[in-house]
C-alpha cells in the first residue's frame, strides 16, 4: 500500500500543493542549492511498523489544497469537532464533567467514576490545544487521563488570541493554579497539555520559577515547542496531518504574531528555551514521526534534560501531530496511558 508521494521544498516562494495523483512526483529526486535549502520529492509508503488502523488514517486522501477560514468559522468548526470528538473518549474513558469557574478563569471539572486510592488529595491541570485561537483539547486531552489515573482533572479554559495574545493564557493558568494551591500540596499537581497546550505548559513552569512560586510535581509536554524566534525543520515538512494536506512553509524569523505580537520572541517565558529550567519538575515529553512539532518537542527536551530535569522522550512511529486526540487509534490509547502512568509515578513523591 502507498500513499501519495509528498512534493516538499523548503523554499517559502516556491509552490508545493499537488492537488492529484497525475501531478505527483513518480521518483525519490533531491537537489541540494548552495544555501542548504532542500528540494525534494519521497515516495513513502504506508509503513507497516504502526497498527492497522493507523495505516488506515494515513492512507485516506487529502486534498492539499488550502481552504481559508475566517476565525469564527475556525472556532465554529473546531467547536463542533471537540464535541464528537469528546463524546467518543467519555465513551471510551468514563468521567463526569461539571463547568465552574476557580480564580475567574472558567474550567471543566473532570472526575472519573472512582478516585484511586491515595490519590484523594491530587489533582491534574490540562491546558488544550488548539493554536491559542480555538479550544481544540478539553475534552479530548483531560478525559482519557482522568479516567486512567482515576484522578480529578481541571481543564483550564484560558483566554485565547487574537483577542487575547500572550501573556493572557500564561496569567489565567497561574491564576488556577495559585487557586488550587490553596486545597492541594504542590506536589500533588500536575500540568500538561498538548500543542499550545505543551507550549503553554512550559510557558507557565517559566512564569512560577519566575515569581517563585513552588512547582508543582509534574509537567506534560506533548507535541509542543519552545521557541517563537525561528522556524524548525519539521514544521517545513510536515503539515497538520503529516505528508497529507496543505503545508505552508514558514517564513524566516518569529512566528505565530498574533499570539506573541510585540513580545520578544526569545522571552524566556514565552519561549522558554532561553530559560532557566534547571529545578524544574519531572517532565515527560510525547511526539511522533510526522509531527510538524518533532523538532520544537525534541530540541526543549534537550534543554530540559541537559539542564538535570528528568525528562523521558516517547516518539511514536509515523503518526501526524497530536494523533491521540483520535481515541479509535491503539497508539492513542498507548499514548494516553504512557501519559498517565508518568503521573502516577511522578506525583506525591
Amino acid at each position: 500500500m502507498k500513499i501519495a508521494a509528498l512534493a516538499l521544498c523548503l523554499l517559502p516562494s516556491l509552490a508545493i500543493a499537488q492537488t492529484s495523483a497525475q501531478a505527483a512526483p513518480r521518483a525519490d529526486a533531491s537537489y541540494i542549492a548552495p544555501d542548504g535549502t532542500a528540494h525534494v520529492s519521497r515516495i513513502v509508503p504506508v509503513p507497516t511498523t504502526i497498527s492497522p488502523e493507523a495505516q488506515k488514517m494515513l492512507a485516506k486522501p487529502m486534498s492539499d489544497a488550502r481552504k481559508p477560514q475566517t476565525l469564527a468559522e475556525r472556532r465554529a468548526g473546531t467547536n463542533e469537532w471537540q464535541a464528537r470528538a469528546g463524546a467518543a473518549s467519555k465513551a471510551a474513558y468514563p468521567v463526569d464533567i461539571q463547568k465552574d469557574t476557580l480564580a475567574g478563569v472558567p474550567v471543566l471539572r473532570v472526575t472519573p467514576p472512582t478516585i484511586g486510592a491515595g490519590k484523594e488529595d491530587r489533582v491534574l491541570m490540562c491546558v488544550h490545544g488548539g493554536g491559542f485561537n480555538v479550544d481544540s483539547g478539553s475534552l479530548t486531552e483531560s478525559i482519557p487521563i482522568a479516567s486512567l489515573t482515576q484522578t480529578r482533572v481541571v481543564s483550564v479554559l484560558y483566554r485565547l488570541a487574537p483577542e487575547h495574545p500572550f501573556p493572557a493564557a500564561v496569567d489565567d493558568t497561574i491564576a488556577v493554579y495559585k487557586e488550587l494551591l490553596k486545597t492541594h500540596k504542590p506536589g500533588e499537581i500536575a500540568l500538561y497539555g498538548t500543542s499550545a497546550g505543551a507550549i503553554l505548559t512550559a510557558e507557565v513552569a517559566a512564569q512560577m520559577k519566575k515569581l517563585g512560586l513552588p512547582m508543582p510535581g509534574a509537567l506534560g509536554v506533548f507535541s509542543g515547542l519552545g521557541d517563537f524566534s525561528q522556524p524548525t525543520d519539521s514544521i517545513n515538512m510536515y503539515a497538520l496531518n503529516g505528508l497529507s494536506g496543505p503545508l505552508s512553509p514558514s517564513e524566516p524569523g518569529a512566528f505565530d504574531k498574533e499570539y506573541i505580537t510585540s513580545t520578544d520572541p526569545k522571552n524566556p517565558v514565552l519561549s522558554p528555551l532561553y530559560a532557566d529550567v534547571h529545578g524544574f519538575p519531572p517532565t515527560l515529553f510525547i511526539t511522533s514521526g510526522r509531527d510538524a512539532e518533532l523538532s520544537g518537542t525534541t530540541i526543549l527536551q534537550r534543554h530540559f534534560y541537559e539542564s538535570g530535569v528528568d525528562a523521558p522522550l516517547i516518539v511514536f512511529e509515523a503518526l501526524p501531530h497530536a494523533f491521540w486526540n483520535d481515541v479509535s487509534l491503539p497508539e492513542s490509547r498507548e499514548a494516553y496511558k504512557v501519559m498517565a502512568d508518568f503521573f502516577d509515578s511522578r506525583l506525591g513523591r
